[in-house]
């Protein structure tokens, strides 16, 4: 297993190079391919990862436990809620103590505006094992890598002027994090992709992370819009992922910003959406998606639908980054 990445925080995607996610990526199709052709690839033998929640979880959850089993090592599964971090402990005191008892630490904090990404920063500054973000209020860095790598088993490795459609939509469910939007316009803007995002007046993502994807795009050649409706995002798109997120500004007081979104029920991905997109295009959500509200069964149940390839390569994502971190 390369070594170059041995000890690295993987807190957001911005932190790493392009070079970097390659390796990343590169290393989750190996392990895929090992994983399917039942070859033992035991690279963390013995190694021990901790993995907190504050929030609920399936796919994360069970692809870092699934993953690190089939590396060799073993996770420590954490409620927040029941340790010593509800009575306050500092994630300074956490980070010494928990480094010093395995070889990673893994941290989902979502729900707050303001205090995961912080949070898990703090760790990092103490920790002298690596940290990696399971989805904190700025970024989902392994479902967007999960992302990328499913985007690239369907259109190859240059998406030089593909067009991927990032839009809000209707959820009555809770207020969603608004991490996989950002994280989706930071990264995919750096491949070669072309980034519009969509969604109505109240529900904008984080100034910075609008100016790194701006910044991204500039750099990458490639380009980065924002426009007020569905159609136009879905307009001769590659890709599209329509997903609900809420109101930052909202976040505690959850059933305003509910009622608000109301307003805009007819934000839903459907059949006629689809049909403004390139013939080939995939639908794409990190689920679980509000059928029915975000979209409709004939389309997530579609041809267009990639979901269950999408959701599999978590797996070998999250994989290769303790693989190459640990």
């Amino acid at each position: 297993m390369n070594q170059t990445l041995k000890g690295k925080d993987y807190i957001s995607t911005q932190d790493w190079s392009n070079e970097e996610i390659e390796l990343a990526l590169d290393t989750a199709s190996d392990l895929k391919i090992k994983f399917k052709n039942g070859d033992s690839h035991r690279y963390l033998a013995d190694k021990t990862i901790f993995l907190f929640f504050f929030d609920k979880s399936t796919r994360t959850r069970n692809s870092f436990e699934a993953g690190i089993t089939q590396l060799g090592g073993h996770a420590h599964f954490i409620d927040a809620s029941t340790s010593q971090i509800a009575h306050g402990e500092s994630p300074k005191d956490m980070g010494i103590i928990l480094s010093s008892y395995g070889h990673g630490l893994a941290v989902r904090h979502d729900l707050v505006p303001g205090e995961g990404n912080t949070y898990m920063r703090e760790i990092a500054k103490h920790a002298n094992k690596p940290v990696i973000n399971m989805q904190c209020d700025v970024d989902h860095p392994c479902q967007t890598l999960a992302d990328l790598m499913t985007i690239r088993e369907t259109f190859g490795n240059d998406l030089r002027g593909k067009k991927i459609a990032i839009s809000w939509a209707y959820a009555p469910s809770y207020a969603k994090p608004m991490s996989v939007p950002q994280g989706l316009i930071m990264l995919m803007t750096r491949f070669g992709m072309d980034v519009t995002l969509a969604h109505p007046p109240e529900y904008t993502l984080m100034e910075d992370t609008l100016n790194i994807a701006k910044k991204n795009a500039e750099q990458s050649s490639t380009k980065f819009e924002i426009v007020n409706s569905m159609d136009a995002a879905f307009e001769d798109a590659d890709i599209v992922y329509p997903k609900s997120w809420g109101i930052e500004s909202l976040f505690h007081v959850p059933e305003q910003a509910l009622e608000i979104s109301k307003k805009y029920q007819h934000w839903i991905c459907d059949d006629k959406l689809m049909g403004l997109t390139k013939k080939d295009s995939i639908y794409m959500h990190c689920l679980p998606a509000d059928r029915g509200y975000e979209v409709t069964d004939d389309v997530i149940d579609g041809p267009h639908s990639v979901i269950y390839q999408e959701a599999e390569n978590r797996l070998h994502t999250a994989k290769a980054l303790m693989a190459l971190t640990m």
